[in-house]
């Protein structure tokens, strides 16, 4: 699996992904993250690609996206993180994490942490975050959804 920044050229792979309502419970469809991402330009689409097909989304959040998450001006907020439906449990979301860091490093050299808010009743995302270096920061923010626990990944920069 590959991480790419989301181009026009890749519409037709947003139109067939899929997530279930139990998904839906704590994220959003990229369809629609994807405007928000064309209409800021702080806002970062990102694809997974395997094999031609979409089967991780997420979104990178700098400055104002990240403020009520972190004061650190240098964070990048995790958004909106899914697998494809029929792709869960096949490691792509893994995959996700463990690139996520280097990818980071490499779009955005400016940066030195990945923040992210999840939902306390979720608890198989919070557990993969864990799993993969993300720290519990201690702050508790409400979102739209519910409380949010948010987590921490520090990176060094590369400038």
């Amino acid at each position: 699996m590959e991480l790419i920044r989301f181009q026009e050229q890749h519409v037709s792979l947003i139109d067939a992904y899929v997530l279930s309502e139990e998904q839906l419970r704590f994220t959003a469809h990229p369809s629609k993250s994807i405007p928000l991402c064309k209409a800021e330009p702080n806002r970062h689409a990102v694809l997974g690609i395997d094999n031609d097909h979409l089967v991780v989304y997420f979104a990178l959040h700098e400055q104002e996206g990240v403020q009520p998450y972190s004061e650190n001006p240098r964070a990048i907020l995790l958004r909106t993180l899914s697998t494809e439906y029929h792709e869960l449990g096949k490691g792509y979301g893994k995959a996700a994490l463990q690139q996520l860091p280097e990818f980071v490093q490499h779009q955005f050299p400016h940066i030195d942490e990945i923040v992210l808010a999840v939902n306390v009743a979720n608890e198989f995302a919070r557990e993969l975050y864990a799993k993969y270096g993300y720290q519990d920061t201690g702050r508790r923010v409400t979102g739209s959804k519910g409380m949010l626990i948010v987590m921490s990944y520090p990176l060094k920069v590369l400038t």
